[in-house]
């Protein structure tokens, strides 16, 4: 059980001392080792940890590595994942904190800054794009994800208010599809 624990504390430690850019940008990482080389969870269920986890207060990593130590190994799973995403964070914090002064000016930080910038970029289209192939399905889930892309953009309605309507349309949508389904099998 302790090697167990060990084993997804350090999993999502190296998780969070290369995902720079937030959780949509520790996507891939996440895909490879807990999808591909693991095989803890499918593809799907990572999605639906990244959708619930939007929705959650919350770093969406810890939110996402919370979720999947849970499912391994319940609560001790869980705080093993979510002290392995946050450690590396506190030890790079630390370090920069106490050599901050001779960081902020310093031109190979600022370029290795900028150069970062633009994988975090590249990782979280990545993570777009994995996202749209999973939730997008149907027509409906390209006019509801347009929808919701324009009120992002152009209203100041929460994103958690949006979650919650996209998730009772979702179930209303769906329920009536089956009834419809349903229906026409008994005809």
């Amino acid at each position: 059980m302790l090697k167990e624990l060990l084993d997804i504390y350090l999993i999502f430690f190296r998780m969070g001392a290369v995902t720079f850019g937030g959780g949509y940008a520790m996507l891939p990482i996440l895909r490879r080792e807990i999808v591909q080389n693991r095989k803890w969870m499918d593809e799907e269920t990572i999605m639906d940890f990244y959708a619930l986890s939007q929705g959650l207060p919350g770093i969406i990593a810890i939110n996402v590595s919370v979720f999947i130590g849970f499912r391994q190994k319940k609560i001790q799973g869980a705080v093993a994942a979510a002290l392995g995403m946050v450690s590396p964070c506190i030890v790079i914090i630390s370090i920069i904190f106490f050599f901050l002064s001779s960081f902020q000016d310093n031109v190979y930080v600022k370029h290795a800054l900028a150069a970062i910038s633009v994988c975090v970029a590249a990782l979280i289209l990545d993570a777009v794009i994995s996202m749209w192939k999973k939730g997008v399905k149907d027509f409906v889930g390209i006019i509801i994800c347009f929808v919701m892309l324009g009120l992002n953009l152009f209203t100041d309605i929460s994103p958690i208010i949006m979650i919650i309507v996209c998730a009772l349309f979702g179930i209303v949508y769906k329920s009536i599809q089956r009834k419809t389904k349903s229906g026409e099998v008994a005809k």
